[in-house]
Order: C-alpha cells, then structure tokens, then sequence
C-alpha cells in the first residue's frame, strides 16, 4: 500500500452558507452553518485514507477544544497523527462563507498552526513513506521537510495554496517532483523547469505538463456547493493514481477532477470520497 505524509495546517472550519457574498455595508442571510476540521494539509491526507491510501501528517495544533477535535476527526479517518504536535496555544480556525454557487471567501487566525519544529519529526516517520505532499506553510518548515524526503528517496509534491500571494518557496519548489496551482496562482508562482505542472481551472478542468508533453482534462458537469477543499481531493486523486500508473496522466487527471467534483458539490471540506462515486461520476 502506498504511503503518503501530508504537511501543513490542520485547522478547525466553521462553514456559513449564504444566500450571496456580501460586499462592504451590506448583508447576507445564512442559510446553514456547519463545523468540522479543515487545512489544505489535513484534508488531502483525509481524502487519501478514504481512497485507500496510508495517510499521515506533519503538522501542529493547540491544546483546546477545537485541536482535540480536529486530532479525533483526522484519527476516524483512518489518518495516522504521529506526526501531529500539540502545543500551548489555541488550534487556528477559519470562517468559510459560502454562496449558492460554490465560491466562497476565508476568514481566520493562524493559531498554531504553524508551530510544528520539523526536527521533531521522528525519521522514521517519514523514511517509511512512499511521497510526501506539500501544502502552505512556514516556508522554512517546507524546505526542511522537502530536504529530508529527498534524502530519503521520496517523491514531493507542493500544493502551496493561497499562501503564495505573499511568500516566496523557491527552497521547496526546488526540490519537488510536482506542483499544483491553480488560476490565480498559475501568475505568482514559477514551476521550475524539470517539474511536472498541474494546474487546476475549475470549472475548465485541469492541465498537466511536463518537460516532454502536454495534457488536458476538461473536467465533469456538477452543481457547484461549496468549493472549499476541491482542490485538496483533487491533489488526493491525482496522486493516488499517478503512483499505481506512472505516467498516466490522462487517468491522474481524470481521477483528480473526479475527487474534486465529488467534493465541490456537497457542503464542507470532506464530503468523503468513494472509488464507487468516482466511477459513477465517470458515467455519461
């Protein structure tokens, strides 16, 4: 079984939907208001559990309520937390307000989500991985942990997020076999040359290229709620598939945007993944 480490945030969502997204000295009416754990990092370790993948993470939370939660929900799915540092401190939570079509706008704190001191991560922790994924953190943090899964023979991939509008990974982009961005970080972000690009456009589907070729997936049909986390499954699917085909492209595609659609259309992060809805979604 293919083993996957997932490094970044956990956080704890607080999901509001609303009937639009409201602009300065205005008002929305919420519609439904849901909480469960979050963070790029946690949820595509999640996703690759329920595809069947043996997921873990590196990451830190506090030593409140929320982070109890958030360690709970990652371990019920499956997702193996030795990785996971508990410090002083509050868990980060994030406000996720969602419209009708699925776009939605984050509010938060940091918390401590960026407290993890990655030589603190027990080797063995990652030297019996298969990959490591990258997602937006400290970039010192990603670098030293892209340095140490490279010594080790793993794959890296970095899905830096929206963190990229205001830092730089030149250190961790160096050292990764895969990046992921998508149409607004497609312009803040240079993939460097050698690296395999995916790059995520919604409802455009997705692109992969690599130094010799190009690929494209349009995507799947779907009636967007709540695109928070898309991205993270499509990551998921992409990787889950691209490790038991190497160079399939096509098919990494096609199972990422499945995982992506599956989750775009229900409300919250981690509606849960099946292969049975991938196939189905398949289905003309």
């Amino acid at each position: 079984m293919m083993r996957v480490i997932c490094a970044g945030h956990v956080n704890w969502d607080v999901t509001l939907q609303v009937d639009h997204l409201p602009t300065a000295d205005s008002e929305a009416d919420i519609s439904d208001r849901h909480s469960g754990g979050g963070g790029s990092a946690a949820n595509t370790a999640v996703a690759l559990s329920q595809l069947g993948v043996d997921a873990g993470i590196i990451a830190s939370v506090g030593d409140d309520r929320d982070g109890r939660a958030a360690q709970a929900e990652l371990r019920e799915n499956g997702v193996d937390t030795t990785g996971l540092q508990v410090v002083t401190g509050q868990t980060a939570v994030k406000y996720l307000v969602v419209a009708p079509d699925g776009e939605a706008f984050v509010l938060g704190t940091d918390g401590a989500n960026e407290a993890v001191d990655p030589n603190d991560v027990p080797a063995s922790f990652i030297e019996t991985a298969d990959h490591l994924h990258l997602t937006g953190q400290n970039p010192e943090t990603a670098a030293i942990l892209a340095e140490r899964a490279r010594g080790a023979g793993l794959g890296v991939s970095f899905d830096p997020g929206r963190r990229s509008t205001n830092r730089t990974y030149e250190q961790a982009l160096a050292l990764a076999d895969i990046v992921f961005v998508n149409r607004r970080e497609t312009d803040l972000i240079e993939v460097p040359d050698g690296c395999i690009a995916v790059r995520k456009h919604g409802v455009g589907g997705a692109s992969v290229e690599t130094p010799d070729e190009t690929h494209h997936h349009s995507g799947f049909s779907i009636d967007a709620v709540d695109t928070t986390g898309a991205g993270d499954a499509f990551a998921a699917g992409f990787i889950t598939t691209l490790y038991d085909s190497p160079s399939d492209y096509h098919a990494a595609l096609t199972i990422g945007n499945a995982c992506g659609a599956l989750t775009a259309r229900e409300k919250g992060t981690r509606p849960g993944l099946s292969w049975e809805a991938i196939e189905a979604i398949q289905e003309p």
